[in-house]
């Protein structure tokens, strides 16, 4: 994937590099990201049909953003209801596989949206999905947020390719495999941005695992991302499971 522009609309808490760049050499792997991904129903995606969640950011008065996704990963179809730009309402239904034929609103704004959702909700199968990312097995540090300690698993990805190039993702993960807190570095900036949450609200939807609740701070000030209406359809049935 070659360089995309910066992700709009929401800076710090928006993030998201889907895919490493193609000729960027496969990593391996530590013991511990594939035990996460396995908590979090990994060995269950490919019964998955659709995804459906709205995806919330409440940092303040001045940002404040709620936006609805369904996403059927097998065809990779994606439709989209929320904001715009310009802060009109909007529903949209694409496939990631004719993008270069979508609108500039799809390519610049709709699609880099979808990317930075779904990576707040899912970064947990991206340890395994994002093959040109390092991933590190740091173990035990201190929690950033909370007492205590947990292990310290980091994730780095290159400074070249993707929508954010350079991001760190660390997470504190306890013994049961579920990621207690996160602390996000968003990379490709002189000033890099921080976003530190603690993962709470678990739920299965089907057999899937979600944190709803990721509350914390950005950038020292009290910030939190959050969702609700997350359902999964697994394949051949027409029922929405929901988070529960």
């Amino acid at each position: 994937m070659t360089k995309a522009s910066r992700v709009p609309l929401v800076g710090v808490l928006l993030v998201g590099v889907l895919f490493a760049p193609a000729s960027a050499p496969a990593q391996q792997r530590p013991p511990i990201a594939e035990q996460i991904a396995k908590t979090y129903g990994i060995d269950s995606w490919g019964q998955v049909q659709a995804l459906r969640y709205t995806f919330h950011i409440d940092a303040g008065p001045k940002l404040k953003l709620s936006r609805s996704w369904v996403w059927e990963p097998k065809t990779d179809q994606i439709t989209y209801e929320g904001p715009d730009k310009a802060g009109k309402p909007v529903k949209i239904t694409y496939s990631r596989s004719q993008l270069a034929t979508q609108s500039d609103v799809v390519k610049n704004e709709i699609d880099p949206g979808f990317f930075n959702d779904q990576y707040n909700l899912l970064f947990q199968f991206h340890l395994i999905w994002d093959t040109g990312a390092t991933v590190e097995d740091a173990g035990m540090q201190k929690l950033p947020l909370g007492k205590g300690k947990a292990r310290k698993v980091v994730t780095k990805y290159p400074s070249n390719g993707g929508y954010t190039p350079g991001d760190t993702w660390e997470l504190y993960v306890g013994p049961d495999g579920r990621i207690r807190e996160l602390l996000f570095r968003h990379g490709g900036s002189a000033k890099p941005r921080v976003f530190v949450a603690a993962y709470l609200d678990h739920k299965k939807a089907g057999p899937l695992l979600v944190a709803l609740n990721h509350k914390g701070k950005a950038d020292g000030k009290p910030a939190r991302v959050f969702f609700t209406n997350v359902a999964v359809k697994l394949v051949g049935s027409d029922t929405w499971m929901e988070a529960k």
